[in-house]
């Protein structure tokens, strides 16, 4: 994959005719979004998506509106006066010491604040004036088409989807009248009127981004909007249409980067073009299933799966805080829709590798890959070492926009991002992934952590400043002076797996390398009531979001309760005084976490539990998660509503965790379900090993576990069987714990237990 490189044109058009059409029945399901009426705000409204353009359905001063968003569509502009050449992390120390940290909030966070780009940027809209229409009488997303149709009384439609690997979108209105035409809605780029508050939470007026207003243009039958960016950027909409009437007027429409685009897609048509769409998702679906007995949290399972494969493709800019679908309220979208890796895009890409969707990705890895070089460039300059780090805010093109300086400009964001590399290899065995990609990236951030560190006064390797993210938010004591658990466990673990990677590449002086410097870094800060703590001194004391001093627990695994009674005890403590601190200050996304970090923990009720209220506090009825409680039962003392992502495919991740595990080198097949779940089951979600794994429960036991091994190797599954079982077939007595098996490549195992009457269906 090339590097991403802005873009100096991008266009977006949309072609429309008329004619008879023919289309398929769409499906219906449980898990669909059926409204009475379409939205009135865009972060409600109906999202269509193909991980590089997004579409929002939704209706703004009585017109049905198609919000138009490219991810690749940034102004991408250098943070004005953040140079990390000049202010460096060794500078950062100098003033953290000195007692001067004004100065570097001066550097870093104001700009980020102050400055409106670089910035994921709106591309418009298209409007439908539809007059005599009447009042809509359904609102529905297929799921399993994605695609959006909308029924006014009298019979009249709209069906409007993305293609899925094309950068093209379609519609189909069916009764149109026959003056029927498109409005162009352009972003208020000099907007004449103040949109209300403005900061990078609320998002910055369009306006403050300097632009002069773009112009339209219209002929007959055809619209087209040019906007002119920073530095000789621009993009355009165009729409064209025709109409004749043939008894009831069908008016097809076709969003595409260009003319030449348009007239080949026009020439494939609308029901070609719906066919290739509906196989598609057809086959998405295909990758994995479930089944569970609480209905919110199997429709909200599904919805976060949909929007997965809306917003991420291989060969598409990766997920950013709102993917394709940019807030279209005349503001920037909240926090610049930039790339935080702090935590956001590490959770949004969660959820990808038990689902097995391992392809889609690949766009993340694909990009950080890519980036690379940027990525070095940033390291020699700001953190003057070798080895490769990322800047925890990041523009499309990889580069640092600043902000707080202990979580934008952290030395461990790398290896964070590391762990996407390892689960790639883990759930897959690709050992050529392994090879070119997974091992030198690790291997690049061991350099980068070994450079970096110094010793201490017990001879023993620290930062030289460390944090925890967000605590104590970009004050000076955000800053610790000894290592945190966060970065500790972001080190320990780059280091082990360092060694463990270079040992399956027959690398042994290498792995030697790595266990000897992981040897000399400190062991975790706990407190013998309370569990893990910030940091030594710094225990858990005060409800906070982000659940950065549990990484050693989730998602790292370094500690874990196979391990014995002491890590158990560990985990029983910690999650008990993040129970009795309680939650006045979590966000959505901690909920979401919560439910990984108590599956783990093997506690079901308490997993689903958290994960019911992330669905039903911190969602908008189109399923986005917006950060703050939405409910009004003081699940959180926060109760705005910025939209982001990672809480929503943070929460499959956790069911997904409840139903099928296998960090810890053995398969767990309903490790963390609720007692009272009693009929669940799951098809083809993927474990470690590159196993593919499905699973029935009935009446509270397991009936059956099905496993295809796509690599071959050595299963290890955790008995979940009483009595006698059956393998392949043949009758066996009760193994003790774990069944051990050696398979072959494409070998499927099935294991029935006494109580099996009926496999699971092929």
């Amino acid at each position: 994959m090339k590097p991403f490189k802005p873009q100096a044109v991008v266009s977006l058009l949309l072609f429309c005719l008329s004619g008879p059409v023919t289309g398929g029945e769409l499906g219906t399901s449980p898990h669909d979004l059926v409204f009475r009426k379409p939205a009135s705000t865009w972060d409600e409204g109906i999202p269509l998506g193909n991980g590089t353009v997004g579409v929002l359905v939704w209706k703004k001063d009585g017109r049905l509106r198609l919000s138009i968003d490219r991810a690749d569509l940034w102004d991408l502009r250098p943070m004005n006066g953040l140079d990390t050449k000049a202010w460096t992390f060794a500078w950062v120390r100098e003033q953290w010491t000195k007692d001067d940290y004004g100065f570097v909030q001066d550097k870093f966070d104001r700009p980020y604040e102050e400055r409106p780009a670089p910035s994921k940027i709106p591309a418009g809209a298209l409007e439908f004036d539809l007059k005599g229409f009447g009042e809509e009488v359904s609102v529905r997303l297929s799921i399993e088409d994605a695609v959006c149709l909308v029924t006014w009384p009298d019979g009249k439609t709209l069906e409007t989807f993305v293609d899925p690997t094309k950068p093209v979108g379609w519609f189909k209105f069916k009764g149109a009248p026959p003056n029927f035409r498109p409005i162009l809605a352009a972003p208020p780029y000099q907007a004449a009127k103040n949109l209300g508050p403005s900061d990078s939470v609320t998002g910055q007026d369009l306006v403050q981004l300097g632009y002069e207003q773009g112009r339209v243009e219209e002929a007959p039958g055809l619209i087209v909007f040019r906007q002119e960016g920073w530095g000789g950027f621009y993009y355009e909409i165009a729409a064209a249409w025709a109409s004749r009437e043939t008894g009831e007027i069908v008016a097809l429409g076709v969003l595409a980067l260009n003319f030449r685009r348009t007239r080949e897609e026009m020439k494939r048509g609308f029901d070609t073009a719906s066919r290739e769409h509906a196989a598609w998702w057809k086959d998405f679906w295909s990758h994995s299933s479930i089944r569970l007995p609480d209905p919110v949290l199997e429709k909200q399972w599904y919805l976060e799966q949909y929007k997965f494969g809306a917003a991420a493709r291989r060969g598409a800019p990766p997920i950013s805080l709102q993917s394709v679908w940019t807030a279209d309220n005349g503001k920037l979208p909240p926090w610049k829709g930039d790339f935080h890796h702090d935590l956001n895009t590490q959770l949004s890409y969660w959820p990808c590798y038990s689902a097995n969707h391992l392809e889609e990705g690949l766009g993340f890895l694909d990009w950080l890959w890519a980036l690379r070089p940027v990525f070095m460039r940033y390291t020699k300059e700001y953190f003057r070492t070798s080895g490769l780090n990322v800047p925890g805010v990041t523009t499309l093109a990889g580069e640092p926009m600043g902000g707080w300086a202990q979580y934008s400009l952290s030395p461990t964001v790398s290896a964070w991002l590391a762990q996407n590399f390892y689960l790639h290899w883990r759930f897959s065995m690709d050992r050529t992934f392994l090879a070119e990609r997974a091992f030198p990236w690790v291997r690049d951030v061991a350099i980068h952590l070994d450079e970096i560190s110094e010793r201490d006064e017990k001879g023993l390797r620290k930062l030289p400043l460390s944090s925890s993210p967000e605590i104590f938010d970009n004050s000076r004591e955000a800053w610790f002076a000894q290592t945190t658990n966060y970065d500790l466990a972001l080190i320990r673990w780059t280091f082990r797996t360092a060694a463990e990677l270079a040992d399956e590449l027959e690398m042994g002086e290498e792995a030697r390398k790595w266990r000897a410097v992981l040897a000399e870094w400190p062991d975790f800060a706990i407190d013998p009531d309370s569990g893990l703590m910030f940091a030594p001194g710094f225990p858990y004391r005060e409800s906070h979001r982000h659940f950065s001093h549990l990484m050693a627990f989730h998602p790292l695994g370094l500690i874990d309760g196979s391990h014995g009674e002491r890590e158990q005890a560990i985990i029983r403590n910690t999650l008990a005084t993040l129970d009795r601190v309680g939650p006045d200050w979590w966000c959505g996304y901690s909920y979401a976490w919560l439910g990984s970090l108590k599956a783990r923990a093997l506690d079901g009720d308490g997993a689903a539990a958290a994960l019911r209220t992330f669905a039903t506090c911190f969602c908008l009825p189109n399923s986005f998660h917006v950060n703050g409680d939405q409910s009004g039962t003081g699940r959180s003392k926060l109760t705005y509503r910025p939209f982001t992502l990672e809480g929503n495919f943070a929460f499959a991740s956790g069911i997904q965790e409840m139903l099928l595990q296998s960090h810890a080198g053995a398969i767990r097949v309903f490790p963390a379900v609720p007692k009272v779940w009693k009929e669940t089951s799951f098809r083809n979600l993927r474990a470690q090993g590159a196993f593919l794994v499905s699973a029935e429960m009935s009446g509270g036991d397991v009936r059956e576990v099905r496993v295809l091994s796509e690599k071959g190797g050595r299963l290890r599954l955790f008995n979940p069987f009483h009595g006698r079982l059956r393998i392949n077939g043949e009758a066996l007595k009760l193994p003790r714990d774990m069944i051990e098996i050696d398979t072959k490549p494409g070998q499927i195992i099935t294991i029935l237990g006494d109580m099996a009457k009926n496999p699971l269906p092929r």
